[in-house]
């Protein structure tokens, strides 16, 4: 069996349903890794899916996945706009890197158009609410041959 595809998520995103629905959505962040579960298993790949408020768990998670993933899935959330640590940690990587985002962060404030994973990442999934980690998913599965 293949080794895991990795999804990590970020600040504030274990509120998913209740933190700002009007962009956000009402999905959880257990119903979207249902979701990508189901995605995936038809496939024979298994996901390992976590969310951090901490960068430095995140980090340790991104080190991690050095070894032990064969993707890496990556919602920063608000560190992409400020984790120069997080971006040094992705560079280790030698793994697809997908960038995730639940909004389209190019159509909204001034600060979020640019993230430091994005150039780190091997390509950015966002815009499509819940289904941004459902694509990320098929992206990186494809990324790895699956």
């Amino acid at each position: 069996m293949p080794k895991p595809i990795y999804v990590l998520s970020g600040p504030n995103l274990n509120l998913l349903g209740v933190r700002e629905p009007e962009i956000y959505g009402r999905d959880t962040l257990a119903d979207i890794e249902t979701r990508c579960v189901a995605r995936v298993k038809d496939r024979g790949l298994t996901l390992v899916f976590r969310q951090s408020n901490h960068e430095g768990e995140l980090i340790d998670w991104v080190q991690e996945a050095r070894e032990s993933a064969s993707a890496l899935i990556l919602n920063p959330a608000g560190y992409g706009h400020t984790s120069v640590a997080l971006l040094d940690a992705l560079k280790t990587l030698s793994i697809p890197i997908v960038e995730c985002h639940l909004s389209n962060p190019a159509a909204r404030e001034t600060f979020r158009r640019k993230t430091y994973v994005s150039l780190a990442a091997t390509g950015v999934v966002s815009g499509f609410g819940a289904a941004s980690y459902e694509l990320a998913v098929e992206a990186a599965a494809g990324l790895i041959g699956a």
